[in-house]
């Protein structure tokens, strides 16, 4: 037997806030607000995604993210999920979360980018205070959008940085990697690295390994959202490992979105040889239909024994924002889960 993997202390570095949503409760706001929800949010769920490599699969997929979105319509909403995501972290045994946020997205219903953004950091520094999990928010703008509205984005987030639960502690870069060009958005980088936060965009998933590259020379980041396709240039995996950039690598998503037809495809092993930290994510639980210790279940099928198990999970949070003070007791506990031996017939999982 092996040990469970919700007990192993870890930090969720990639999770959207519309993706980290519970199919319940979006049916539910769906319900309140009088709005219909496609077949695959309801009979369906979770959805068989068309592949999002292809532009056409793209926007059927960003179609079923709209929707979702379109149901989160007022501050009681948007301290849902930020409650909600949290707990659900917190019981897969993260100890921090980074939660990924476009505040435009719900600022028609709150009078701006402003209070959208600090009601998910109020609502992330209260349940903080729990004592469970921390959060943090890392403020993402869109590929989709105009440049100069990232720096704005980016602007705003560097008045709300800080080094706590409830603070920014990130600024990413997000959707269809097709749309605009990676140098275009550097100054509204520069803006978020002079504010001193993460630097977290995507790159290296519906894109080869060029993406990567770019990222790594025009946005100079902390961390890659994805970044998988790296693997692709052995170029390209050696200038992520010189460069000491974490990965975030969602295996859930990689499959459901097509970019590798079975998980045994996606290549962890090759990224954690070639000496790159990686941090697992879930990414959009909601439309891929798994959370977070689900990630690291698929790499132990891909054969990750518990001691690479818990590398990943220091890797996380060596990766993250998250507070010294709770860093370090958080390692301490990735040792002691270690140090327990794994799970028999005879011994029950740790925390029962």
């Amino acid at each position: 037997m092996t040990r469970a993997v919700e007990d192993l202390p870890k930090a969720h570095l990639h999770l959207h806030f519309t993706g980290s949503m519970r199919i319940d409760t979006v049916r539910e706001l769906a319900d309140r607000h009088g709005l219909r929800l496609p077949d695959s949010l309801l009979a369906d769920w979770p959805p068989r995604l068309a592949r999002a490599t292809d532009e056409r699969g793209w926007f059927r997929f960003q179609r079923l993210y709209d929707s979702a979105r379109a149901c989160v319509r007022g501050e009681d909403d948007m301290r849902r999920v930020v409650r909600e995501a949290a707990h659900d972290d917190a019981a897969e045994g993260s100890r921090w979360l980074e939660l990924q946020v476009d505040p435009t997205s719900y600022a028609p219903f709150v009078g701006g980018i402003t209070p959208a953004l600090e009601i998910v950091l109020d609502e992330a520094r209260a349940v903080s205070t729990q004592g469970d999990i921390g959060v943090g928010v890392v403020v993402a703008a869109s590929r989709m959008r105009h440049p100069l509205e990232a720096r704005t984005l980016a602007r705003l987030a560097a008045r709300h940085a800080g080094e706590e639960a409830g603070d920014v502690v990130g600024f990413g870069l997000s959707n269809d990697e097709r749309r605009g060009l990676v140098a275009d958005f550097a100054p509204a980088f520069d803006i978020a690295r002079r504010a001193g936060l993460a630097l977290v965009p995507h790159g290296g998933e519906l894109l080869g390994a060029q993406s990567v590259m770019e990222t790594l020379e025009h946005l100079g980041p902390d961390r890659i959202g994805h970044g998988v396709r790296s693997v692709e240039d052995p170029q390209a995996l050696d200038a992520v490992a010189e460069a000491g950039v974490t990965l975030e690598v969602c295996p859930g998503s990689n499959v459901a979105l097509g970019v590798y037809p079975e998980a045994r495809e996606v290549p962890l092993r090759t990224i954690v040889e070639a000496g790159i930290p990686v941090a697992l994510g879930a990414d959009d639980p909601l439309l891929f239909g798994s959370r977070l210790a689900a990630q690291y279940e698929a790499a132990r099928r891909l054969g990750f024994d518990d001691a690479e198990l818990a590398e990943l999970a220091r890797s996380s949070l060596r990766g993250s924002r998250m507070p010294d003070r709770l860093r370090k007791a958080a390692l301490a506990d990735v040792d002691r889960w270690l140090e327990a031996g794994p799970v028999t017939p005879d011994t029950p999982p740790t925390g029962t």
